[in-house]
């Protein structure tokens, strides 16, 4: 028994051909129809979980699936025409939006060190994806780790251009959206300076270098 045998009789059954007696025995001992039925759950879920299940009538169960299949008939063949345009378009999509800075961690805690160990409440999940975030963004995004390592903090400049340069070398750093609160966190000088940071901001926002989220802001290179 081995497993490309198997699959071999899987195509068969698809493309519903007939069996000789060597297929037959491992379709029997290889319990190939339940390989089937396992294999026709996980494309139909995966579909769904893109939310493509209308291609899933065409597609599903369908000579190919596992093996080139160039006789596949016209709707399977615009199916799976169709499939790879989705996915082309997501792809870039999804590249845009890490080009943006948003970032659609599976495990945030291990993946990504700007925020690792960090917990995240689904509300700033669909904040950073700009309200587009899904059942399986937010609970991928609010998974919960051990306490995030503590930001070192830095002195905050004196001068007006060197105060620019570090707000735009902070948002170039991080790929989370920050408040107000947490860029003065990012530094310990003392004195009225945080005063100053919304219109820093703001100017930094009006000149295309940051775009607001939620109730902060990130990078909008």
């Amino acid at each position: 028994m081995t497993l490309t045998g198997m699959y071999n009789v899987l195509e068969q059954l698809r493309r519903g051909a007939s069996l000789n007696a060597k297929e037959k025995a491992i379709h029997e001992q290889g319990l190939v129809s339940v390989l089937a039925s396992l294999h026709d759950e996980l494309d139909t879920a995966v579909l769904a979980a893109y939310g493509w299940s209308d291609l899933a009538p065409a597609l599903v169960g369908k000579p190919g699936g596992t093996l080139p299949y160039p006789e596949a008939g016209e709707a399977q063949t615009a199916a799976e025409s169709e499939l790879q345009s989705r996915l082309v378009a997501l792809n870039t999509e999804r590249a845009a939006e890490e080009a943006r800075g948003v970032v659609r961690w599976l495990r945030p805690e291990f993946q990504d060190p700007a925020r690792a160990g960090q917990a995240r409440a689904p509300e700033q999940v669909e904040a950073d994806l700009g309200g587009d975030a899904d059942a399986g963004d937010l609970q991928a995004g609010a998974l919960a780790a051990k306490p995030a390592k503590a930001v070192a903090k830095q002195a905050w400049p004196a001068e007006l251009p060197a105060q620019m340069r570090a707000l735009t070398e902070l948002f170039a750093s991080t790929r989370v959206p920050l408040s107000i609160d947490a860029i003065a966190d990012r530094y310990s000088t003392r004195g009225k300076w945080k005063a100053r940071l919304p219109e820093l901001v703001g100017t930094l926002e009006a000149i295309g270098q940051i775009r607001s989220v939620g109730n902060g802001w990130i990078t909008a290179r």
